[in-house]
């Protein structure tokens, strides 16, 4: 039986190497996330039709990308980054407030230190006081402030960045779990196949045993094998079904939503691109290292922010309303004022704010190198891998055909009396063997295709390009 795997969504089995909560990848490029990963998880908002609805591979990553926990949470951090900036922000915005009020009040004046002759009466009143007055706050000059905004406009860059490399991720790791559908769909094809196979030899064994060509070992061997294949189709059947599973979860559909999957996808092309090519692309275009440049000029402008706390800051005050005893009464009245503020000593907060900023911009630095370095290692390991998977593929197309040729071969000798059934027993190993090793082979040769892809930082517009979506 000839498998053959599509091999354009094999680009999105290998995982994107972005610093996003609970994802890691390895050499390979596949992810690794934890059973409680946001990127495992979706939020359905349909319910659960009783046929079962095809969904096709562009159907899947969309459906991911709208309902994927992992892309949801990424959002949101955006929506508190904004936040964040606009708290920041209304330091050096003007500050308005509007205030109407009305008193009725008696009043001491001795009280106040007023001179009175003798013989006077100290109380005054009762009287009404109107006051209809806006107040104005205006910051001229605060290098604390302004620092802090820069500083949240770059972490709000940074969130939105990161909202990139969760789409991208999200895209990887629901394209790997519909691969994975697709060939754990492929092995059972081939445990099927099998199966027939040994059911096919068990009524040869029957047939030749009671023509008296054979002994009844053959028989029982034939039994045996039947049973092996039965245990291989009943596992690779679970598998198939789990996988869909994790996959309609990832996809955030409905509990109990039933659907098939397709196989027309078209062939992912091999990159054309020299390694240094690629990593210089990546380090321009890849969301995570982006992500990271940000980080970095927010710790920068965190320092000059703790760094202001030495300068003077200058505010200004204004005021106007109405006053008087009535409504009617009340004449306009305004005040001005600024001030300049100068810090002198304040125990060495500023101090330990700056040890603090330092620390932390040393931190990101240390981190964006060690970005830089990574994104290296995986454009070198992801050519390295093409190679030797594109090998692997060759030699176990190979030996595939010759697994098939084996099997014929030994099921001719067997009919023609003069071998056992061992020998179709060990082909149909060896065709079981190459089978699965044709499908891994497939799957890394193109997944290594798809691993230089990630590096790049385009996964999703490019996924869409090659799958025939909207970009």
């Amino acid at each position: 039986m000839k498998l053959v795997l599509p091999a354009a969504v094999l680009l999105l089995a290998s995982a994107a190497a972005v610093p996003v909560a609970h994802a890691q990848t390895t050499v390979t490029g596949r992810s690794s996330l934890g059973p409680t990963s946001p990127f495992l998880g979706g939020v359905p908002t349909e319910k659960a039709t009783p046929e079962a609805i095809p969904i096709p591979i562009l159907n899947a990553i969309t459906r991911a990308l709208e309902h994927n926990l992992g892309v949801l949470n990424a959002e949101e951090s955006v929506g508190r980054a904004q936040g964040a900036r606009w708290i920041s922000l209304a330091d050096l915005l003007p500050n308005i407030n509007g205030r109407v009020s009305e008193n009725r009040q008696k009043i001491n004046l001795a009280a106040f230190g007023f001179p009175l002759p003798a013989g006077t009466p100290s109380l005054v009143g009762p009287f009404n006081v109107f006051d209809a007055r806006v107040n104005v706050t205006q910051s001229v000059f605060d290098r604390h402030a302004s620092s802090l905004v820069q500083a949240d406009t770059h972490r709000l860059a940074a969130a939105q960045l990161t909202v990139k490399s969760a789409r991208d991720l999200v895209v990887i790791v629901s394209g790997n779990l519909y691969l994975e559908a697709l060939a754990a769909d492929a092995r059972v094809q081939s445990a099927k196949a099998q199966l027939e196979t040994a059911q096919a030899v068990l009524e040869q064994a029957t047939q030749l045993k009671a023509a008296g060509i054979v002994a009844g070992i053959d028989v029982l061997r034939a039994q045996v094998q039947l049973g092996t294949e039965q245990l291989r189709l009943t596992s690779a059947n679970n598998d198939a079904a789990l996988t869909k599973l994790k996959l309609a979860r990832v996809m955030g559909l409905p509990a109990g939503q039933a659907y098939t999957l397709s196989n027309d996808i078209p062939d992912l092309p091999s990159p054309e691109m020299t390694l240094e090519q690629a990593y210089e692309r990546a380090l321009t275009t890849r969301p995570d290292y982006l992500a990271a440049i940000e980080r970095v000029k927010a710790a920068e402008s965190e320092r000059q922010a703790a760094s202001a706390e030495y300068l003077p800051t200058v505010r200004v005050a204004a005021d106007y309303g109405t006053i008087g005893n009535t409504i009617p009464s009340a004449k306009g009245t305004y005040s001005v004022s600024g001030a300049v503020n100068v810090p002198i000593f304040n125990g060495g907060r500023t101090r330990g704010r700056l040890a603090q900023a330092d620390a932390d911009l040393r931190l990101r630095r240390s981190e964006i190198e060690d970005l830089k370095a990574s994104i290296d290692y995986d454009v070198r390991a992801s050519f390295l891998e093409l190679a030797t998977t594109q090998e692997q593929l060759t030699v176990a197309t190979r030996s595939r055909d010759l697994a098939a040729q084996q099997l014929t071969q030994a099921r001719d000798r067997f009919a023609a009396g003069v071998a056992s059934n061992i020998e179709i027993v060990q082909a149909q190993e060896a065709v079981a063997t190459s089978s699965e090793q044709y499908i891994s082979a497939s799957y890394g040769y193109n997944s290594a295709k798809g691993s230089l892809t990630r590096v790049l930082g385009t996964t999703e517009d490019l996924v869409r390009q090659l799958l025939g979506g909207v970009r």
